[in-house]
Formats: C-alpha cells, structure tokens, sequence
C-alpha cells in the first residue's frame, strides 16, 4: 500500500499497466488497491501542479497564521470547519507554536486577499489575530521541482 501511495503522489496519472509492473503485481491488482484506497478514504483525491509563471503569473498565493480562541467541546475544530468553506482557501492545519491554524489561500490579485483576510478572516469569532505572509515564489511543491530541474542535493551539478 505504501509504496503505490508513493508513487501516486509523484504522478497520479501513471497507468495501472505502469503501476503493476513497478510493484510485481498485475494491472488488475493495481486498480483494485487503488479503488480500495479511495474507498477507504486514504486518497482523498487527485491534483495538479502548476507552474504558475507558465500558467497564470496573475495568482497569487499567501499563507495566514491564526491565533484562535479554542472553543468548548471542540478545541479548533469549528473555527477550521468555517475557514475551509470558503472558495479561496486552498488548505487549513492545526500549528503547534506562537500560532492555531495555517491558512493558505489563492487570490487573483493581492486586493483579493487582503480584504479577504480583512472581512472575512478577521470577523470570524474567536479569531483573535492574524499575519499574512505572501508567497512570492514556489521553487517546490509536493516534491515536484517548478522550474522542471531537479538539481545535485549535494551541491555537484
């Protein structure tokens, strides 16, 4: 199971003819697994990832630090619930440290996500304060070089 998770997650577009040749298994074991991992709800779904420069350099991204008021019977969990309804936001985590919650986000200007942050954020009970850090590049994501070169770790090439 781990090792088709791993594999999905460099490129969930790989054949299931691919797959079971990678894992000694055949096609038809590789898509059984995989539906029962959906099923499961361990995959939750599929993405893509984008070279924004390429695609659209208009996007932008920000990450906002939260500190919240935990409420009764439910510590985050509500607060969190209300932040992920909301179209902009791409993902939301629970932080250990000086913040609660991490909050990504996506907005077609920089206008956008400020006052999303602004009035829709920040009015939110129990929010106490926030810090918007905007994203000015992405060199990486999810273990996939943007720029398409995957350079020497080592510092060789």
């Amino acid at each position: 199971m781990n090792d088709i998770i791993r594999i999905l997650q460099q490129n969930a577009r790989i054949s299931n003819t691919e797959l079971g040749e990678m894992l000694g298994i055949t096609q038809q074991e590789a898509a059984a697994e995989i539906k029962k991992l959906e099923e499961d709800g361990v995959i939750r779904g599929y993405s893509v990832i984008l070279n924004d420069e390429l695609y659209d350099n208009s996007i932008v991204y920000a990450t906002i630090e939260l500190k919240v008021t935990p409420q009764r019977d439910c510590g985050f969990d509500d607060i969190a619930k209300t932040i992920m309804m909301y179209d902009e936001v791409e993902s939301v985590n629970l932080m250990s440290g000086s913040y609660d919650l991490a909050v990504e986000v996506r907005g077609s200007n920089l206008k956008d996500v400020a006052l999303f942050v602004s009035e829709r954020l920040s009015t939110i009970e129990g929010v106490l304060s926030t810090a918007t850090h905007f994203i000015l590049k992405k060199y990486k994501e999810k273990g996939i070089f943007i720029d398409g070169e995957e350079h020497d770790e080592r510092g060789l090439g």
